[in-house]
């Protein structure tokens, strides 16, 4: 982290606590980046990442790799679910192409062991991480007859394989985990109950909308703190879903660390 972004926002972290409500493993990662720049984050998973309904669908779906032309992998979580039920041995086929929609994905897939030539994913400048920013990528391309796997959790959206579907490909889901409210532990209670007493030294980043479900699960709809809360949503679905949950300061931006920073910065400037 460059020092002009840390000196920044270093004054920023006695005044607010950043929380970040990622599912953990991928919660801690951004926890630790916000405070190497200087602010005070801490994690507050709003949703908890299980093992997939049907494990061995995940085996047979290594099995048929070779087949497909893409395999779509929606986040991180199901890149990482994915390959960690990869049968012993198994390789990735190289005929075969792996499709992301943003940079989070794209470091999981990497570090898993793909190479970078073999990920298809928005442009680093997109002004959203998305299915339709992989679209754009992926529009281009003739997909009549071609088959595509789209891995994730259980639910979610089906924007992108319509549109695969329109342009004649063949498309298979496959739930490599299943996403659940979660149970926090004492200190992240904590957490929580301190964000709602005190609200105004509290930024919520909420990186999905079903987080937001499940904080209305957890907390309410009609919880007193909504109105005086700070959030920053990484997309304007997102920022639709916050809206409709009542917080009073809400505010879009890229889900980039820099960016996340410096939306934090205009909230008391």
């Amino acid at each position: 982290m460059s020092a002009d972004l840390s000196g920044s926002a270093s004054a920023l972290t006695s005044a607010l606590r950043v929380l970040v409500t990622r599912p953990r493993a991928q919660a801690a990662e951004w926890v630790t980046r916000l405070r190497e720049a200087g602010l005070d984050a801490v994690g507050l998973p709003l949703i908890e990442i299980a093992q997939a309904p049907e494990p061995a669908a995940l085996g047979a779906a290594w099995s048929a790799l070779a087949r497909h032309r893409l395999v779509v992998f929606v986040s991180p979580n199901a890149a990482q679910s994915f390959f960690a039920a990869a049968p012993p041995g198994a390789h990735w086929p190289p005929g075969v192409r792996a499709a992301s929609p943003g940079p989070g994905t794209s470091a999981a897939l990497i570090a898993l062991g793909l190479p970078e030539s073999m990920i298809v994913a928005p442009r680093a400048d997109a002004a959203q991480f998305d299915s339709e920013a992989l679209w754009s990528q992926l529009d281009a391309h003739d997909w009549r007859g071609a088959s595509v796997l789209v891995v994730r959790g259980t639910g979610g959206r089906d924007w992108l394989a319509a549109r695969l579907l329109e342009r004649g490909a063949r498309v298979t889901h496959l739930a490599a985990y299943e996403r659940r409210t979660p149970q926090l532990d004492a200190v992240e209670r904590e957490r929580l109950e301190a964000a709602l007493a005190r609200p105004a030294d509290h930024v919520w980043l909420l990186s999905s909308s079903e987080s937001i479900d499940r904080l209305e699960a957890l907390v309410g709809r009609g919880a007193s703190a909504w109105p005086a809360a700070h959030a920053i949503a990484t997309h304007p679905r997102i920022a639709e879903r916050a809206r409709r949950l009542g917080f009073g300061d809400l505010r879009e931006c890229r889900p980039d660390v820099a960016a996340v920073i410096a939306c934090i910065q205009s909230i008391r400037t």
